[in-house]
């Protein structure tokens, strides 16, 4: 049981990966290509003798099964290279082998190399201290190329199987004359040395990474003939021009602007080529954003915010309109028509779109500011005011009156009552305070000629009084 050396599980049946490839290393070789054909019941007799294998960094060449071995995909072989030989893993085998070589047209001829057989755990051990120089050779490296000062950039070395010879891929905008730092890492590593130049999407495939969309990288993965790709298909998809977004993580324009490009050029088939604005009798229409899919464009009078949504067809008749040198009414009409245009239709995603965001900055601000129960800041300014009219009137809803103004007393008023009037005002004051106590009824029983030891019992109850004047004092002396 041969253990894949980078899975966390560390075992797999056969030399295998347990995880079936989808731990997302590099050198977990359960390969990412699908065998579609694998049991689909194909004679034995016309099986392909070729088998795919995989190596570091997602290099992929192809072998002769010579011996006509059974392997399963996922498993470690030693593979003829020339001067020694190599551990790699079988990542296709069967018909679908014949496809991918006419794919990269590779020819079947005698330069295909042999398999060996399946790599023991003694070829794995080995195979393992020599991957485990890999790492400080690099940085050995790198320090080299600086002190002889070369302009190249070293990005990964690999070790052959045998430890026999290794392999120093490195990028540069120029050609370099490494033969010096060859004599020199030669008598630093005592091995053989290979130089090889890649591109940078290259080095970016073999260094790894995840991309913006949350995958593994494409080049890393299972492109390996990588196409060039221009600034033009950003424009046919209608894309921003904006590097920073269009980049990948090698510095070029992204591989999967190719993806859906053919889709894009004959939707495209369709769609009017609108070169200059449109001549309305409402004004001049720009073209401002065009849906390919949908086959709707968007134009505006004058360089105005509001945009009209036209059919293709639409704007196909109006370019031969204008050709012949006529003028339609506007952009839906060829001539003027009663009544108003109803073009709540025509704006309605971008309305959408408007009305969704907009809802959701609101939703932020609201939660950003708490909001104030209703009634909270008025309490807060006028306590004093509310507490004072708390008590309504019952009956008539009449605002009460003073008594003494309304019924003026019968018995004559003592002068020495009067004269005591501001010492009994600063005592009284206090108590005036407590509006729901009822202070007057008392006081005016004495003010009416009544007995202030039995009050008088009103039928009608009366509330306090409001006006704090004379005849308050007046009264309270008379209680005395």
């Amino acid at each position: 049981m041969a253990g894949c050396s980078s899975c966390s599980t560390g075992t797999g049946t056969s030399g295998g990966c347990q995880n079936n490839g989808t731990c997302g290393t590099s050198d977990c070789n359960k390969m990412n290509s699908f065998d579609w054909l694998s049991h689909m019941g194909i004679p034995e007799v016309d099986k392909f003798d070729i088998v795919e294998i995989k190596f570091k960094g997602g290099r992929k060449e192809y072998y002769r099964n010579v011996d006509h071995q059974s392997f399963t995909t996922g498993d470690p072989v030693v593979v003829d290279v020339p001067n020694g030989h190599h551990i790699g893993y079988v990542s296709l085998q069967g018909e679908l082998v014949r496809l991918q070589m006419q794919k990269r047209k590779v020819k079947n001829d005698d330069n295909i190399l042999r398999i060996y057989r399946v790599a023991n755990q003694k070829d794995l051990d080995k195979w393992e201290e020599a991957r485990n120089r890999e790492i400080p050779t690099l940085y050995r490296a790198k320090q080299i190329i600086d002190e002889i000062n070369l302009k190249m950039k070293l990005s990964d070395v690999e070790y052959q199987a045998d430890n026999s010879k290794a392999t120093f891929y490195y990028s540069a905008d120029d050609r370099v004359d490494f033969r010096e730092l060859i004599k020199i890492l030669a008598s630093e590593f005592k091995i053989r040395v290979e130089m090889r130049q890649i591109s940078l999407r290259q080095e970016a495939g073999r260094i790894g990474g995840i991309g913006v969309c949350g995958r593994e990288l494409c080049c890393s993965t299972w492109i390996h003939d990588f196409k060039s790709v221009s600034t033009s298909a950003a424009r046919y998809q209608n894309l921003s021009l904006n590097p920073s977004k269009l980049s990948g993580q090698c510095g070029r324009l992204k591989c999967c602007l190719n993806y859906e490009l053919e889709t894009y050029m004959t939707a495209l088939k369709d769609i009017p080529n609108v070169e200059k604005p449109l001549q309305t009798e409402a004004g001049t229409a720009k073209l401002q954003k065009t849906d390919i899919f949908r086959r709707l464009m968007w134009f505006s009078y004058n360089n105005d915010n509001n945009w009209f949504s036209v059919d293709c067809d639409r704007v196909a008749e109006i370019i031969a309109l204008n050709k012949e040198g006529k003028k339609p009414f506007n952009l839906q009409h060829d001539t003027a028509f009663e009544g108003e245009e109803d073009n709540s239709k025509n704006n309605s995603d971008l309305e959408a779109l408007d009305k969704k965001f907009s809802t959701t900055t609101k939703k932020k601000k609201k939660k950003k500011k708490k909001p104030r129960p209703q009634g909270a800041p008025e309490q807060g300014n006028q306590p004093a005011a509310q507490t004072q009219r708390k008590p309504a009137p019952k009956g008539d809803g009449k605002p009460p009156r003073d008594k003494q103004q309304s019924r003026p007393s019968k018995k004559p008023r003592n002068p020495q009552q009067t004269d005591a009037g501001p010492k009994n005002q600063e005592s009284k004051k206090p108590q005036q305070k407590k509006p729901n106590r009822p202070q007057r009824q008392g006081m005016d029983n004495k003010a009416l000629g009544g007995n202030s030891d039995k009050p008088r019992e009103n039928k009608k109850k009366k509330f306090p009084p409001r006006n704090k004047g004379k005849n308050n004092n007046k009264g309270d002396n008379t209680n005395e």
